[in-house]
């Protein structure tokens, strides 16, 4: 987009239409979402693994289906001999590669190619109403029982401490890695947000809808400023750091849902150095 004709699409809120998606499920999968990890949990109660940042998939036995409940397409043989039982996991194509993801699971029928660059990293199985050390078990055998490279178990370990923790962490972000999970052993599977699954990373994040665009001045001049943001809670706010040059020439739509990184909340509740990360894909609504 030339810099000329970028005001004057702030003014009409279009930046191009959404690559085509998958098609919505009949109902959204009852996933369970992690809470933030405060430092002061009894660690011998949780299994460690690595968070891998991708995109959250999940086998309800027949298809393979987003957070939000849009079913995915991989081609025929990525799925072949899955069980007709449900497990979920994360569609990972490398360290420090998620746009390569997002690419991968936007398009309605990708070639070949890019999905041999992706893996499905298992971390559970709804098996109630196992406890999760008893899910471990299960879903290490479904991997192994599906036989494929490009399907594989998350490992789960046991950490010491919350030093030990930070020490794991750090080693993880100093390799690409996005951060940890923590989850607690004797949990059974429960849909929502609760302390059973707790998320460590180095910094908070959290997700927001673009409502306004804000052109920029000085260097900025003639493109994006600043993003108006709003978050599900109904928290506006501005955006205005953590863009590269190219997003600033074309940046997110309105409309499009963004994640951004902070650090804590002030006294009414609005996020502390918010800086934009990236786009959410739209599978993930």
């Amino acid at each position: 987009m030339q810099r000329r004709d970028l005001l004057s699409h702030f003014s009409l809120g279009c930046f191009g239409s959404l690559a085509s998606l998958p098609a919505l499920a009949t109902q959204p999968p009852a996933l369970w979402l992690a809470n933030p990890y405060q430092g002061n949990e009894e660690l011998s109660d949780y299994w460690v693994s690595e968070k891998f940042d991708g995109i959250r998939g999940y086998w309800d036995g027949r298809q393979l289906l987003s957070r939000s409940g849009k079913t995915l397409n991989p081609p025929t043989w990525f799925v072949q001999a899955w069980p007709k039982q449900p497990f979920e996991g994360e569609l990972w194509a490398g360290l420090g590669q998620f746009e390569q993801a997002a690419s991968v699971i936007q398009q309605k029928q990708a070639p070949d190619s890019s999905w041999r660059a992706m893996r499905f990293m298992v971390f559970d199985a709804n098996t109630s109403p196992q406890a999760f050390t008893d899910r471990i078990v299960r879903y290490q055998s479904l991997v192994k029982q599906i036989g494929k490279p490009w399907v594989q178990a998350v490992p789960q370990s046991k950490v010491p401490s919350h030093a030990a923790l930070k020490a794991i962490l750090s080693k993880t972000v100093q390799a690409d890695g996005e951060g940890l999970v923590l989850h607690r052993g004797s949990s059974l599977y429960q849909s929502g947000r609760n302390s059973d699954v707790l998320k460590f990373k180095s910094h908070e994040d959290a997700e927001a809808k673009v409502i306004a665009l804000e052109s920029g001045q000085g260097k900025h001049a003639q493109r994006l400023g600043a993003l108006m943001v709003e978050t599900p809670q109904g928290m506006r706010f501005k955006l205005g750091t953590g863009f590269t040059d190219a997003q600033r020439e074309n940046p997110p739509a309105v409309g499009q849902w963004v994640t951004y990184s902070y650090r804590g909340l002030t006294d009414k509740g609005v996020p502390r150095f918010a800086s934009f990360v990236r786009i959410r894909p739209a599978v993930e609504r």
